[in-house]
């Protein structure tokens, strides 16, 4: 992102039976999925951190494409996502939620295995603090990584969500076989 170009950011609300979280993007794509039935401010104060200065508009238009995915996948309809993603973060941030993309729909992986594919084997702790930090939820899939004895570790969106994800690819990746 350039230093002298600050990007709006457009927000709305995703309303999808029991899934309501907020969503933004800029004009590169997708750069923020809340967490299930938090306050915009979860958003807002996200925004006011990464990309200082923005004006957050509500442009439920041009989140649409977004949205459209994003309701597939919990529909169990898609498995994997085409929309474009504008990232702002770390060199090993960015490393990171590249791996996580790499994570097939209906598997999981362990911190240490994420830090195995990105060449930093001994940072399993910042590993998990990237993936802490990951914007995207959903789209950028952090829920698929789970503690190396296959439990259920911390989750921004929170571990019902958590819970909530990894069941509806289960059900989705076996019916699918």
């Amino acid at each position: 992102m350039e230093s002298n170009h600050t990007p709006i950011i457009y927000w709305s609300l995703l309303k999808y039976k029991d899934w309501n979280f907020h969503m933004a993007s800029t004009s590169k794509g997708l750069c923020y999925v809340g967490s299930q039935n938090k306050p915009f401010e979860e958003m807002s104060e996200w925004a006011m951190k990464c990309f200082s200065g923005s004006p957050l508009i509500e442009d439920i238009e041009k989140n649409q494409r977004y949205a459209a995915e994003i309701i597939e996948y919990l529909e169990g309809k898609r498995t994997t996502f085409t929309v474009p993603f504008d990232y702002n973060g770390t060199a090993f941030q960015l490393a990171v939620w590249n791996a996580l993309c790499e994570i097939p729909y209906g598997h999981t992986k362990s911190y240490s295995g994420i830090a195995n594919d990105i060449n930093k084997p001994s940072a399993v702790r910042a590993v998990g603090t990237a993936i802490g930090a990951n914007p995207i939820l959903i789209t950028v899939p952090c829920h698929r990584v789970v503690g190396k004895n296959g439990s259920l570790t911390g989750y921004r969106g929170g571990i019902e969500m958590k819970t909530q994800l990894l069941d509806l690819e289960r059900r989705g990746s076996s019916s699918n076989e």
